[in-house]
């Protein structure tokens, strides 16, 4: 994904609305919250191209540049990086937008592991054999 200062030009795999009960104790919405947004976007990701179940099982590179506001329109970009036997590298940007103006700011990016999995939870290739 493009390292610029405007989002993607592609739509978001998940835009949500930052809500009063995901705060943390400093009144800015609390980074786990954040970080399972990401990861759901991601899980989309990966569940599409592995036509399955599958499961997170590494975050890297988390960087949290700004904080987002209740209120705030988050949208969530998730793009496959790499596709391995087994595994998928899928990297993540969050957008924020203020809800009455139109300016974004991305707010946080992350790159998440997903292995595809089997009905057993064991390991499978990603594209299975047709």
């Amino acid at each position: 994904m493009s390292r610029s200062e405007t989002p993607p030009s592609v739509s978001p795999t998940i835009r949500t609305i930052a809500m009063p009960a995901d705060t943390n104790s400093a009144g800015d919405i609390f980074g786990g919250w954040l970080m399972s947004q990401m990861d759901l976007a991601a899980g989309t990701v990966a569940a599409l191209a592995a036509r399955g179940r599958c499961a997170t099982i590494a975050v890297e590179a988390m960087k949290f540049h700004r904080p987002v506001k209740v209120g705030d329109e988050v949208s969530l970009f998730a793009e496959m990086v790499r596709i391995g036997r087994t595994s998928m590298l899928i990297h993540v940007e969050a957008w924020r937008r203020e809800r009455h103006c139109e300016a974004t700011q991305r707010v946080t990016e992350a790159d998440f592991t997903f292995v595809a999995l089997d009905a057993e939870g064991r390991t499978r290739p990603v594209a299975e054999p047709s």
